[in-house]
């Protein structure tokens, strides 16, 4: 097989790659065998292993280790598949911005945050943002920064605010988040004033899954007193549902701490006076730093880090 000369541009490599070698390698990993990828697309499977063959060529790299009758992606393979499910997600968005345009609506956005910025920040923003653009249709979904990110990453989301995460994308810090431990209105440890570690221990507790970042506080601090995770966990992303099990049981939660002093007041959850040795990492926006940002995301991040950016309110 021959290789691309390293010498070649970003332009001369995307003159040789074809949209249908793109969609041809999106199949393949949807389907697991080249036969289903190519009569998805409606190939004979000879025609389907030369347009790979061109892939390879055009990326200077071979994607495809063969195990059996099979292809299995390479390291470089599925490095390749991360960009192309990007360009998909890019023209999905697209396609769906162009069509609500048709129908004369102002487009859509779809931003994806974590739950410590909604009472705050992004309710404000997306207030403003509304009154600027009325007829804008926007996407929101409350999530854990891990599980936001794949999302950003394929083109789904078109803002994240989460957590930095890495070289791909371009972060701008807003505000360290603090975790609270949250009980019911009738918990013992409510109102109970300053407790110590060692009370917590007594109760059953309702933390987010394994691997997300309010989770590694937690096991830090555990930790940090020589102690095991408790047994017979609830594990859930939701708040909703923490708040719901700690007000009918006595289960300990973990939230953060913004959203437990606004239910707080409104006597949804007691805050345990406990005080967490750590925060949670800043938090701030995201967008992808190799994809262009529409007009209304570039507007809702103004008006989310407070920018002025000078131009009045569309009415």
């Amino acid at each position: 097989m021959g290789s691309i000369d390293k010498r070649d541009s970003t332009p001369q490599l995307l003159n040789r790659l074809r949209m249908r070698q793109i969609a041809l390698l999106l199949a393949v990993d949807e389907c697991s065998t080249l036969r289903a990828a190519a009569a998805r697309l409606g190939l004979t499977q000879p025609a389907a292993t030369k347009m790979l063959h061109e892939l390879e060529n055009a990326l200077g790299q071979r994607l495809f280790n063969r195990v059996g009758r099979g292809l299995v992606l390479n390291p470089a393979g599925e490095r390749v598949l991360g960009y192309f499910r990007g360009i998909r997600g890019s023209m999905e968005a697209l396609n769906r911005e162009l069509a609500e345009l048709q129908l004369g609506s102002a487009g859509r956005l779809a931003i994806g945050s974590i739950m410590a910025a909604s009472p705050g920040r992004l309710t404000e923003a997306l207030v403003q943002l509304k009154a600027r653009y009325p007829l804008l249709a926007i996407d929101i979904a409350v999530d854990t920064s891990d599980r936001l990110m794949p999302q950003l990453q394929e083109g789904v989301l078109e803002v994240v605010i989460g957590r930095n995460a890495g070289s791909d994308c371009v972060f701008r810090a807003v505000d360290d988040e603090a975790l609270a431990v949250v009980s019911g209105r009738n918990h013992p440890l409510a109102g109970a004033g300053p407790v110590g570690f060692d009370a917590l221990l007594e109760y059953p507790w309702i933390l987010q899954p394994g691997g997300s970042p309010a989770r590694e506080v937690i096991e830090c601090e555990f930790r940090m007193h020589h102690q095991p995770m408790p047994r017979g966990l609830i594990e859930t992303g939701s708040m909703l549902t923490t708040m719901n099990l700690v007000d009918r049981s006595q289960m300990l939660g973990v939230i953060p701490l913004t959203v437990a002093q606004r239910n707080a007041e409104h006597g949804l959850v007691a805050i345990v006076d406990y005080t967490l040795a750590q925060k949670l990492p800043s938090y701030g926006s995201l967008v992808r730093r190799d994809r262009p940002i529409s007009i209304p995301a570039r507007q809702f991040l103004t008006l989310f880090h407070h920018e002025d950016d000078g131009e009045p309110p569309r009415t």
